[in-house]
C-alpha cells in the first residue's frame, strides 16, 4: 500500500522560497494563452507564489490580488512588482486557498495554478474551487491546473498522493506534498464544485480547466 504523505506548504514554501522563485522567472505559455485577449477590473492569483502570474494579469486589469499561504514567495512576488515596476497595480495577500479573503463576486479574471495540488484532502480541494466560484463576478472567468498523471514522470492511471522533493543549494531535500489528480478526478472535483467547467486540456503533464461560475 502506498504511504498516505500530508503536506505543510506554507512550511515548505517558506523554507524554499528564494531558491524556488529564481527558477520561476516567466509566465506559463498556457497562462498566457489564456489571458490573450481578456481584461477587468480586478484580477486574482491564487496560490502567486513569486508573482510571475500576477504580473500577467497586472498588465490586463486594473488592480491583481496575488495570494500565498508563504510569507517566503509573498516577499519574493513584492521585490519582483517593485523591481519590475507593476508594484502600483498590485496587492500581495497572506491568505489560504480555502477561505479567500475577497468578497463574493469582485473577480473578473483568475487564475489558481500549481496549488490545487499542495491541499492533502479532497475536501479541501474541492472548497477551495467553491471559494473560487464564490469570488468570481457574473461573467468572470479563471483559469485552474493540477499535476497529472498524464505527466511522464508518473506511471499512473488512477489519482494517487505522494511527495516530490525540492533540491536547495548545498544538497538539502525539502519533500513537497502533492495529489496527482488523473484527468477524470480533475474533471470530477471541478463537476462537484459550483463551477461550471467552459473547457479542459492536458499540456505540459498538467490538467486545465477555463472556468466560470454557475449560472443561477
Amino acid at each position: 500500500m502506498d504511504p498516505q504523505p500530508t503536506g505543510d506548504p506554507q512550511s515548505t514554501y517558506d523554507r524554499i522560497a528564494t531558491h524556488f522563485s529564481k527558477t520561476r522567472q516567466y509566465a506559463w505559455p498556457e497562462v498566457e494563452s489564456f489571458l490573450e485577449g481578456r481584461s477587468g477590473g480586478l484580477a486574482l492569483d491564487v496560490g502567486c507564489g513569486n508573482g510571475r502570474h500576477t504580473e500577467a494579469l497586472a498588465a490586463r486589469t486594473e488592480t491583481a490580488v496575488g495570494l500565498d499561504l508563504s510569507r517566503g514567495l509573498l516577499a519574493e512576488a513584492t521585490a519582483r512588482a517593485r523591481d519590475r515596476g507593476f508594484a502600483d497595480a498590485t496587492a500581495f495577500v497572506h491568505g489560504d486557498a480555502t477561505a479567500l479573503p475577497v468578497r463574493d463576486g469582485a473577480v473578473d479574471l483568475a487564475v489558481y495554478v500549481a496549488t490545487l495540488h499542495h491541499l492533502s484532502l479532497r475536501s479541501a480541494r474541492v472548497e477551495s474551487l467553491n471559494e473560487l466560484a464564490r469570488v468570481l463576478a457574473p461573467g468572470g472567468v479563471a483559469l485552474v491546473s493540477a499535476w497529472s498523471t498524464a505527466h511522464d514522470r508518473f506511471d499512473r492511471d488512477e489519482g494517487f498522493d505522494t511527495t516530490v522533493d525540492w533540491t536547495l543549494p548545498g544538497g538539502e531535500t525539502v519533500p513537497r506534498y502533492y495529489h496527482i489528480y488523473s484527468p477524470a478526478e480533475f474533471e470530477t472535483d471541478l463537476g462537484e464544485s459550483a463551477l461550471e467547467t467552459r473547457r479542459t486540456e492536458l499540456s505540459s503533464g498538467n490538467c486545465y480547466a477555463e472556468v466560470e461560475p454557475e449560472r443561477p
